[in-house]
């Protein structure tokens, strides 16, 4: 039988430093270890000590050249967490926080999200302390040259699928792809968010953001309730705040902030035209980091310096931008200011004081395993088309997209709702539906 504090007390003893990767899994085993102390199938195989140990980490030195001739030297990694239900799958970061503490947690995070989607993708991660922010085309090109030559190594179509991530888009795809054909003399679909020009899949750029609001409107749903007229306080302004804006307008809601390091934007009339969605593309591809200039843009609106955007009066909030974005401060003010819905699209985005500040106070929390599969869910695709050497229109994409998220959705339900009441703890049904099918997986293959 498993006891939590002493399991947790061993997983921090095997890895130290590495908070966020012990955050992620204290939430796992807390929803799932009652689950496993009554399967005798799973105490015999030790299921919950070897999932929350990756299959193997990769760590390799990437040397490239600088405009100036002057060498630089980064750190590159591969988590290959694990492969029972298919080949392992997660995106690549490129990003000076990049460490392998936060690798390993978003590569376990990746794991139970690609369970989530049915789709038979295994989990894992990868990337680089290296910051394109500031790069010329020509230092990112030769960087991801030498990154995807040491990379291809422990990478395959049937092996190991990596993606994008933050900083990581179609340009440094493209160029690593490029690498990869260039060395393995084949055209397979190795890398998923390609361009749509060499293997791409539409409404892949838009699909985490696209499938939050599907995920969203799942649990409007449930409760009787819908997307029109809501207001949506949302954080980021990349690819994820993109998408998501632009499906949340679709149906109906109003997204009232945008937000950067720098602080948010209040825009009163909404984030809701294609003069807008464009304009978000421009800031994003600006690699400046600000959102400042929105508010010069569209006079309407209001810049916050140092500020986030959860003091702002919402029905919604979709954090978007990254890990632990939203604290527990954040949280009651959200809750004193009305808000009913929470919807983590990015990736561990609420601390554990917000998360428990919703679940005590009973609202509709939506985590990021399950709320921001959307995108890996399309890469999943991605890969279906490359292997039929085939490609599906936007519609078919984004019909497929939907039912996946509804799917999700129901089995957080399923696994998550309270014997009494109506109350749906989308955080544990998630976790438990999507450890059980890795787990069984395991021990059917004989793991």
């Amino acid at each position: 039988m498993y006891n939590i504090d002493r399991f947790m007390a061993e997983l921090e003893r095997k890895n130290p430093a590495q908070p966020e990767f012990i955050q992620a899994a204290r939430e796992v085993v807390e929803s799932v270890i009652d689950m496993v102390n009554e399967n005798p199938a799973y105490l015999k195989a030790k299921i919950l000590d070897r999932i929350t140990e990756p299959d193997r980490v990769f760590m390799f030195k990437v040397e490239w050249e600088d405009d100036n001739g002057d060498v630089q030297i980064n750190k590159g990694y591969r988590i290959q967490f694990n492969n029972a239900i298919g080949p392992y799958k997660g995106g690549l970061r490129f990003h000076p926080s990049v460490t392998l503490g936060g690798l390993k947690f978003l590569g376990f995070e990746q794991m139970f999200k690609n369970s989530l989607t049915t789709l038979p993708m295994g989990g894992g991660k990868g990337g680089s302390d290296f910051n394109p922010k500031g790069k010329s085309d020509n230092e990112i090109l030769r960087f991801c040259r030498s990154f995807m030559t040491e990379l291809q190594k422990y990478i395959g179509p049937e092996t190991d699928v990596p993606a994008g991530d933050i900083g990581v888009g179609g340009r440094e795809i493209g160029y690593m792809y490029g690498q990869y054909k260039r060395l393995r003399n084949e055209n397979t679909g190795v890398l998923t968010g390609k361009g749509l020009n060499w293997g791409g899949s539409l409404v892949r750029p838009e699909a985490t953001g696209f499938g939050s609001v599907y995920y969203a409107d799942e649990m409007l749903k449930y409760k009787k309730d819908a997307m029109k007229g809501k207001t949506i306080v949302c954080s980021g302004f990349g690819n994820v705040t993109w998408g998501t804006v632009i499906k949340a307008t679709e149906l109906g809601a109003k997204i009232i902030t945008i937000s950067g390091p720098d602080g948010y934007i209040y825009d009163v009339d909404g984030v809701n035209t294609q003069e807008k969605f464009d304009y978000l593309l421009e800031l994003r591809s600006s690699n400046n980091d600000i959102v400042a200039p929105y508010a010069k843009k569209f006079p309407n609106a209001k810049f916050f310096a140092g500020k986030r955007p959860w003091e702002v009066k919402a029905d919604m909030a979709f954090p978007c931008a990254i890990q632990n974005e939203l604290n527990g401060d954040d949280a009651k003010k959200l809750l004193d200011n009305g808000c009913k819905y929470i919807v983590e699209t990015s990736n561990m985005g609420c601390t554990p004081e917000a998360v428990e500040v919703f679940l005590h106070a009973k609202i509709a929390f939506a985590p990021g395993k399950a709320a921001n599969a959307g995108g890996v869910a399309t890469s999943g695709l991605e890969m279906s088309q490359n292997s039929m050497k085939f490609s599906w229109s936007r519609e078919e994409v984004d019909a497929k997209l939907k039912i996946i998220m509804k799917n999700i959705h129901d089995a957080g339900v399923k696994y998550g709702k309270e014997k009494k009441g109506n109350f749906v703890n989308y955080v544990k049904g998630s976790n438990i539906a999507g450890f059980k099918k890795v787990a069984d997986a395991m021990i059917d293959l004989g793991y």
